[in-house]
């Protein structure tokens, strides 16, 4: 069933094609370095764009010796394989701290009210309900302001909570006269990665109908505390992660200029004219090492919680948020490697389809992968998040500003989550 769902024309496919896959490959590395070399330090777009076509380049190719080993020569895959990860993974570093950053720095703005709108919080039969949220906070008439689920002692009651998320009773009718005022860090949201976010603010009046960025769904965020800190929060973000991406371009760098590079160049080069494949790869059929690679990506997804990843803001996935341990969080590694065994399988399929025509699945393959993409992000940057707020003697606000923002990503990773899981189901419903 697998096979009749990867193989594009109904027969094998034979190791001819992934000869032209992979020298296909190889010519674009080799492009890619041409334009790296010649644009230099001069041309940071075109630089970015090469360092970006190089990594693309490697991983099929890295991809592609791993799936198809056995038609390829044992001896040089072996070899050439984890070097090819290490060019990617060295190229990939510099990016993810820029990219990174700039989220983090974005995800500030917004929970301190500085970027995207939203409309404010409604209230109907006694009940605020904040857009976007999960749950309801209701106060009944003569009783005790109700409390958000899982709320404990010091936790912000519905009523100030309400104050908090809408404008006062005044501005929000309809017709009102009166103003809202809200202080918020004074940055923008076109601010670059590496540069210094300033650390004062400035007040913000607006009308009535003026609008407010929205927390995190299920997120109590208490914007008095939030404003204080988002600035300096900003600027520790800033100083730890430019200070990485620094490092990472100068280690991008050397390993440019490095032996081992210039080897594997060398490597690829060669590969991009002649493919060394094993003497049986000629009665070779690649449809059941590709078929093998879905198999194994179709028992990864099995043994994930996708039941619990049905609704796109759970908490189960928070309950060691709070950990000291510094380490990754645990329950993110098997999302992790879902994702490089999608996009093993995508490679894969890339070959098969190399000489007929458009895959059917490509769409629904790579919304799944920009999901754990989008993952992985979110994942990382509640990281950092969380390791930033662990530096000592920092101010309250500033740590009350980071735990806020380590819960906001950490909401996006179950939205991933839960956007994985959609287009999983379509493909699996579009491959029956």
């Amino acid at each position: 069933m697998a096979q009749r769902h990867l193989d594009p024309t109904a027969g094998p496919v034979p190791a001819d094609a992934l000869a032209g896959y992979l020298r296909g490959r190889a010519t674009e590395f080799l492009r890619a370095l041409r334009l790296h070399r010649e644009t230099g330090a001069g041309a940071a777009e075109d630089s970015v764009e090469a360092a970006r076509a190089l990594r693309r380049a490697s991983r099929r190719i890295s991809a592609s010796l791993h799936t198809f080993q056995p038609v390829l020569d044992p001896d040089w895959s072996e070899a050439m394989r984890p070097e090819l990860a290490w060019v990617s993974g060295t190229l990939a570093l510099e990016h993810a701290y820029g990219a990174r950053l700039e989220r983090l720095l974005l995800a500030l703005h917004r929970l301190s009210g500085a970027a995207t709108a939203f409309p404010p919080a409604q209230e109907e039969g006694g009940a605020v309900t904040a857009p976007g949220a999960t749950d309801r906070v209701t106060r009944t008439a003569g009783g005790p302001a109700g409390r958000l689920p899982g709320a404990t002692d010091g936790t912000p009651d519905a009523e100030s909570t309400a104050r908090r998320l809408a404008p006062d009773a005044a501005t929000a009718r309809p017709g009102g006269s009166g103003r809202a005022t809200a202080t918020v860090p004074a940055t923008g949201t076109d601010r670059l990665p590496g540069t210094p976010l300033p650390t004062g603010r400035t007040t913000v009046t607006g009308t009535a109908g003026v609008t407010r960025a929205a927390p995190a769904p299920g997120t109590t965020v208490d914007r008095g505390h939030l404003t204080v800190g988002a600035a300096k929060a900003g600027a520790l973000l800033d100083r730890q992660l430019t200070l990485a991406r620094t490092r990472a371009h100068s280690t991008a760098l050397q390993a440019l200029r490095s032996s081992r590079f210039h080897a594997i160049a060398d490597k690829v080069a060669v590969l991009a004219s002649e493919v060394p494949l094993s003497p049986a790869a000629s009665a070779a059929d690649l449809v059941p090492l590709a078929a093998a690679a879905r198999e194994r990506l179709v028992d990864a997804v099995a043994a994930l919680p996708l039941l619990t990843a049905g609704s796109p803001y759970n908490a189960e996935a928070l309950i060691h948020g709070l950990s000291p341990d510094p380490a990754p969080h645990p329950q993110d590694a098997p999302w992790h490697q879902v994702r490089l065994l999608l996009r093993l399988h995508r490679y894969a399929r890339e070959v098969l389809h190399a000489g007929a025509g458009a895959d059917p699945a490509a769409e629904r393959l790579r919304a799944a992968g920009e999901a754990l993409d989008r993952h992985r992000d979110a994942s990382e940057a509640a990281a950092a998040a969380a390791q930033a707020a662990r530096t000592p003697r920092i101010a309250p606000a500033t740590a009350y500003a980071l735990g806020v923002l380590h819960a906001d990503q950490r909401h996006e990773v179950e939205a991933a989550r839960y956007a994985f899981q959609r287009a999983w189901q379509k493909d699996v419903v579009g491959t029956s």
